[in-house]
């Protein structure tokens, strides 16, 4: 096998586990039920949205792969912008409901 290829497979394979490591310890740290539930649907979209992306870059022609790759080097930083800022707010909202409770 060409060293190239095992080490895409296996950079791959490392990427994705820490992807499955970084999510499983969000959700596991997350503080509420509402808040976990925010956090595995983000990390399906991201994942389908990645997804995407990936497959549009290798069915696309070269001029068109330029685009794509600026529509994502835009979208990403968007994406995890608002993920962060949406579950902020989430987690003010437990914090609000939990001092009323009291």
């Amino acid at each position: 096998m060409h060293p190239g290829l095992i080490g895409g497979i296996i950079g791959g394979a490392i990427g994705l586990l820490g992807a499955v490591y970084g999510t499983c310890n969000s959700v596991k740290h997350a503080g509420s039920r509402r808040e976990k539930i925010f956090i595995i649907r983000a990390a399906i979209y991201m994942t389908a949205g990645l997804a995407i992306f990936l497959f549009l870059l290798l069915s696309l022609k070269t001029p068109w792969r330029f685009l794509l790759w600026g529509v994502y080097g835009i979208a990403l930083p968007l994406g995890i912008v608002y993920i962060n800022k949406k579950q902020q707010s989430i987690r003010q909202e437990e914090s609000i409901e939990t001092e009323k409770k009291i």
